[in-house]
């Protein structure tokens, strides 16, 4: 497994005994190494009708971050985008510097973010938004001390 998903012997034993948690970019390398989406590990959503309607939509927390998703796409077979709501907590900043295949498109709705790539900072207030290939390491940050939220749309699908 360390082979085929390049993260590391004692990384994958902590992660097979609870010790330590995933991020989404591992998740995603071992869904990749056993050739299966990445939603084969999260509770089964489907959407035949295309509309996700509001009370179907679930907010739900990536062990470890204090950010709240919520998946807004249908289920369909060859779907490309990943479009999510996105919910910051005030003054949150990811621990992780990410990079990944695709693109990232974001649009703030409410409050501010800070997005760091590839070293740059570039300052999205509501209204305004950002699109960049994800191969470029980013990361993101909450500067104000209320919650901020955006909506998102990556490529790959990663749920």
């Amino acid at each position: 497994m360390s082979e085929k998903t390049g993260l590391s012997v004692s990384f994958l034993s902590q992660v097979e005994r609870g010790s330590t948690s995933l991020a989404i970019t591992s998740l995603k390398k071992i869904a990749d190494a056993f050739n299966v989406p990445i939603t084969h590990f999260f509770e089964s959503f489907t959407n035949a009708n295309f509309k996700v309607a509001a009370e179907e939509q679930k907010a739900f927390r990536i062990e470890g971050s204090s950010s709240e998703y919520i998946r807004l796409a249908g289920e369909f077979s060859g779907r490309q985008l990943e479009p999510l709501l996105v919910t910051l907590s005030p003054g949150q900043k990811q621990d992780n510097v990410f990079s990944h295949p695709g693109e990232e498109f974001y649009f703030v709705l409410d409050g501010v973010v800070i997005f760091n790539i590839d070293g740059k900072e570039y300052i999205v207030k509501a209204g305004e938004s950002i699109h960049f290939p994800s191969n470029l390491p980013h990361f993101v940050l909450n500067p104000v001390n209320q919650s901020s939220s955006m909506l998102c749309v990556l490529t790959p699908v990663i749920f």
